[in-house]
């Protein structure tokens, strides 16, 4: 069954991908972004910024963007590295893992370039399978060293989600771990408190995190449960109303609607040897929120969805 691509008038390759309940999720070739999953009630479930800038020497602000081969600022290379900004390809062979022949999976490859070896001369695969099915999208990147001798980087989803209100949203599952501070000079701190909630910026780096996060929006009875394998770490962003201002391709009142929790390997960097291939694994999905006493009860959300 062939994927379903369509060709838009910004010069931006786009997959639909679509299953039997009626959720549906888009894929950009440019730096093999989500952009877009809205559920069986045509839901966008993802942000995207109202000044998302769509061209192709940009990133794109919002949805899913690929942090390769450098996470943040942590290196000399650009901001969250250039997969972000590269155009991708559909992979035709993406083994071990099955070849998909479905409208509800595509397997993208992205390959180490001339222009990219300049910057970061290192030989290499990055892959990646998107799944959509019920309730649930599912992202396996894979890292291939094609290099005769060891590399090293650090990596991460940016899962901007989307919420009714910032200042209605917690984490749970963070508690009690330590964090690097990203306001403070990347200063590392042990979260005291019992969720996270948002009354200002936020940008830190949660390490060693369980592989169940949940982000419980309470205005929409809805909950994000994040599951990830690979990547150790979880990065929390929120830039508030004064960073919102300070960033040209975000809106001035974007942030109330948005957070990023980002699958990563931040702390300790990932290395390959020659022809080594590392494997992650992330599953967002959404759950109905119930309540219990005005609040949800944490361990039905971390634990009681299998």
């Amino acid at each position: 069954m062939p994927l379903n691509i369509v060709h838009e008038a910004e010069g931006f390759p786009r997959i639909i991908l679509t299953e039997p309940s009626g959720s549906s999720a888009e894929v950009l070739l440019h730096g093999g972004q989500v952009v877009s999953w809205k559920n069986d009630r045509r839901e966008e479930l993802l942000f995207m910024s109202s000044k998302a800038i769509w061209k192709t020497s940009k990133a794109i602000r919002g949805g899913i963007p690929v942090c390769f081969p450098q996470f943040g600022n942590l290196g000399s290379l650009e901001q969250h590295g250039f997969a972000r900004n590269r155009l991708w390809s559909l992979d035709n062979d993406p083994s071990p893992l099955p070849a998909a022949n479905n409208q509800s999976t595509v397997d993208l490859v992205l390959k180490s370039s001339e222009d990219d070896y300049k910057t970061w001369p290192r030989s290499f695969e990055l892959r990646l399978r998107i799944t959509l099915s019920a309730g649930k999208l599912t992202l396996i990147p894979r890292v291939r060293n094609l290099d005769n001798r060891p590399f090293s980087f650090t990596f991460a989803l940016r899962n901007y989600l989307s919420v009714s209100d910032i200042s209605e949203v917690r984490i749970e599952g963070l508690e009690t771990l330590d964090y690097f501070d990203n306001m403070m000079r990347r200063e590392r701190f042990t979260e005291q408190a019992d969720a996270i909630t948002f009354d200002g910026e936020i940008d830190r780096v949660y390490l060693s995190t369980p592989t169940k996060i949940a982000i419980i929006d309470h205005e929409k009875k809805r909950t994000f449960v994040l599951r990830k394998v690979g990547m150790p770490d979880a990065a929390v962003w929120n830039p508030w109303d004064k960073k919102a201002k300070a960033l040209s391709d975000l809106g001035d009142e974007d942030y109330k609607t948005m957070l990023c929790v980002d699958s990563a390997a931040v702390e300790n960097s990932i290395v390959l040897k020659p022809f080594e291939e590392w494997k992650g694994h992330q599953e967002i999905s959404t759950v109905s929120s119930s309540y219990c006493s005005g609040q949800l009860d944490p361990s039905k959300v971390l634990r009681g969805f299998r």
